[in-house]
């Protein structure tokens, strides 16, 4: 059996890759070279390759699913439509259009992942903010709303987030009740985070905007048709999983493929958008990265993290469910936010089931665990692939944010929100008992 310093070296040498990626190496690739070296060093087995592709299959193709349809919406104008919508309501006020770009990037998180907040609605409001004459000192708080967003709020849903889809097919949770349980979360979580980026970037925000020159929201429209299929796939997809295990199973990755399929048909109608162009960009590399650094970590858990993290959760569970919440969820936010909360959750996930946590107890150690993954993670650039994809939009678009100056925001603002949200939790599960 391999010693923990050979998966923690393994483990350190691939998220080095990740974050340094040298000569541009895909991350996907580099999380993968580092499963290969676990599996020859015998830190895993072929069993345990298994064990976890059985584990993450289901999200991960369910985010390419997702991915697809955000990428084929985004070409037929949704986003663009929804941006330019909001900001034209915000009725000039510069707080209105940043509230707005929130509300967007919220909604954007809880229904196409996070992922999808990144790499569509950050050039896109980008662009807005550009339009409407910003300065780079007020391009700041709306790139960093964006990026905060992203994973704060991909908490809602079951299928917001890679991370919550593994822990809701781990423990077999139904999309209506992960929906019910994180309702408060959620509405604290956007409230505290609102308030918690208004007030740190108060002196950037401008005040008045000039909304004049917005394009109209209806030019923003380039295929109507796709539009209305696509308005009519996302209704139908929710509708879908508030249906699945109450009248029938099936798996997450199945209902988005359905709704991706039904896009890819209907783009052919007009030809407007580039339906292939959708697939050759869809995030093929998450799935490696996904399914490496899973295989990475659980080197790094058979050697005794995993069983750490579990005897950790015990001493917690003794000391009633407010403080077990709390614990759980800042525990895994930290694993997040120092390893990357793809492998943070698989950890965490493990580490609850070997609990053997039931009842309330064990709901509220599951639903942290969620939380802790996903806000934890903004406590460092490497937290999430969403991120580290965040900041290298940026830096496309000539927006550099040093790790630095991330971390100085991020030290502030995640800590509140995160705490807040766990305490929501905590008070929406007293609610619905």
């Amino acid at each position: 059996m391999a010693t923990i310093l050979t998966p923690a070296a393994i483990f350190a040498g691939t998220l080095y890759l990740v974050i340094r990626r040298p000569r541009n190496l895909n991350t996907g690739i580099s999380a993968l070279l580092g499963a290969l070296l676990a599996l020859l060093a015998g830190a895993i087995t072929l069993a345990d390759v298994q064990s976890v592709v059985g584990i993450v299959w289901d999200a991960t193709l369910a985010l390419v699913a997702i991915m697809i349809i955000s990428a084929l919406l985004e070409q037929a104008g949704f986003f663009r439509w929804a941006a330019l919508h909001m900001a034209r309501h915000a009725g000039g006020s510069g707080r209105g259009v940043f509230v707005a770009v929130i509300l967007l990037a919220t909604a954007v998180s809880a229904f196409f992942t996070n992922d999808a907040t990144v790499l569509i609605v950050t050039p896109i409001v980008l662009e807005m903010a550009e339009a409407l004459g910003f300065g780079q000192r007020s391009f700041l708080p709306f790139a960093m709303a964006c990026g905060f967003i992203a994973d704060a709020m991909s908490i809602p849903l079951a299928v917001s987030n890679l991370t919550n889809m593994i822990v809701a097919r781990f423990f077999d949770l139904s999309f209506a009740r992960f929906a019910l349980v994180m309702l408060l979360p959620s509405l604290a979580c956007l409230l505290v985070t609102t308030a918690v980026l208004l007030w740190y970037y108060r002196r950037e925000i401008p005040r008045r905007v000039d909304v004049s020159g917005l394009a109209s929201p209806a030019a923003a429209i380039r295929d109507p048709f796709l539009f209305r299929v696509g308005m009519a796939v996302v209704s139908g997809m929710v509708l879908a999983f508030l249906l699945n295990r109450t009248l029938f199973e099936v798996p997450t990755s199945l209902v988005m493929s359905a709704g991706a399929i039904l896009l890819l048909l209907a783009s052919f109608r007009n030809r407007v958008v580039e339906p292939w162009r959708a697939i050759r960009q869809a995030p093929w590399h998450v799935v490696a990265f996904a399914v490496g650094m899973y295989l990475v970590v659980f080197a790094v858990g058979k050697a005794g993290l995993t069983d750490l993290t579990a005897r950790a959760l015990q001493g917690l569970a003794g000391h009633g469910l407010g403080i077990t919440i709390l614990g759980t969820g800042v525990l895994v936010a930290l694993l997040s936010a120092a390893m990357n909360n793809l492998p943070g959750v698989l950890v965490g996930t493990l580490a609850v089931a070997a609990t053997g946590a039931t009842g309330l107890l064990g709901e509220g150690m599951v639903m942290a665990t969620v939380i802790g993954a996903d806000i934890g993670p903004k406590l460092t650039p490497i937290g999430s692939l969403a991120t580290l994809m965040w900041l290298h939009t940026l830096q496309g678009r000539g927006l550099t944010i040093t790790w630095g100056a991330y971390l100085r925001s991020a030290l502030v603002i995640t800590p509140p929100v995160l705490l807040a949200t766990l305490a929501a939790l905590w008070a929406g599960l007293q609610l619905i008992i």
